[in-house]
């Protein structure tokens, strides 16, 4: 198949790129810098510079390339800096979501791909109430944090618009926290460095499901979702949801670092805001049963805690080469 990919240098793309060309697929692949060109055509996509917020141009790319399937991978994530007030951290990647969104799909459709396959998050989103592991049919949290407000209703905008589009089969995939190559959880990452330092505490009581997914298996789900996906969301994580109390101390444990500090609520609220201290106390995790059943997703890395030690471990041993 034609594969057009918006964000094909991102985290995510920079995987998915070299396993849709093993598969037998083409693929364009778009970066808004042209000096990446040269790594799009090294991982073997056909490379094109591109402002996904950028109709008229986006509608002429998508045009010229006619792919059988858009992916939209495009985010603005790689420094998020402090996520006191998340809408503002997030605040270019919320209109990749709600304006980058919208002008994929109508191009996608407008050009005749069959299929639509959008980024979206299981980290925070789902409604923080019942079960403390969500699969795809539980709502999504109606009251957020003041702070994030904008954020969840872009992800709603991306989720709702997608799903529900007229002529093309609408995907949406939701991933967990990312970790390995390309992301911050990894040797020299942002987080890493906060986790030794003691700077990333467990807030409250710690409570918190968070479910991860290694940047290798994110990719994998996305090529099944490809391939062998239909109409709906899919939560791409790993198979066991953890609460912030056990598995920020076992990564210290992993790093060599310190246990994490414990504080109050109320010190979190202060120091960090509200939106952090509700993913460390009342955050829910995500179910994968449905993307393994449907899409015959199989995990390399299982569980994060495998993941993190096969992750960390290789990373160091290539920069201590």
């Amino acid at each position: 198949m034609k594969i057009f990919i918006a964000g094909a240098t991102g985290a995510v793309g920079k995987r998915l790129v070299p396993l849709l060309g093993a598969n037998g697929h083409d693929v364009v692949g778009t970066t808004r810098s042209a000096g990446k060109v040269g790594d799009l055509r090294a991982l073997g996509a056909e490379p094109v510079v591109l402002d996904v917020l950028d109709a008229e141009a986006v509608g002429r790319a998508v045009s010229e390339a006619r792919p059988e399937v858009v992916v939209h991978q495009a985010t603005a994530l790689s420094a998020l800096g402090n996520l006191r007030n998340l809408d503002d951290a997030f605040a270019e990647t919320n209109r990749l979501r709600t304006e980058g969104t919208d002008n994929l799909l109508a191009a996608a459709q407008a050009s005749g791909a069959r299929t639509f396959v959008a980024q979206s998050f299981a980290g925070w989103p789902y409604a923080k109430e019942g079960s403390p592991v969500k699969d795809e049919e539980a709502p999504l949290d109606p009251t957020p944090p003041r702070s994030a407000v904008q954020s969840m209703a872009a992800i709603r905008h991306l989720e709702e618009t997608v799903v529900g589009a007229k002529g093309i089969e609408g995907i949406v995939l939701r991933y967990g926290g990312f970790y390995g190559p390309g992301t911050s959880l990894v040797e020299g990452g942002e987080h890493v460095a906060a986790i030794r330092k003691r700077q990333f505490p467990i807030v409250g009581s710690g409570a918190g499901i968070w479910s991860f997914v290694h940047i290798d298996d994110a990719a994998s789900g996305t090529l099944a979702a490809i391939e062998r996906g239909r109409r709906g969301l899919y939560n791409i994580v790993d198979d066991e949801p953890a609460a912030t109390s056990e598995w920020l101390p076992y990564l210290a444990e992993v790093l060599g670092a310190k246990p994490p500090r414990h504080v109050p609520e109320w010190l979190g609220r202060l120091a960090a805001g509200e939106q952090v201290v509700s993913m460390s106390t009342e955050a829910r995790g995500a179910s994968n049963v449905k993307a393994k059943r449907e899409l015959g997703w199989r995990l390399i890395h299982p569980t994060w805690r495998e993941g993190f030690v096969s992750a960390l471990t290789s990373e160091q041993a290539r920069s201590a080469a």
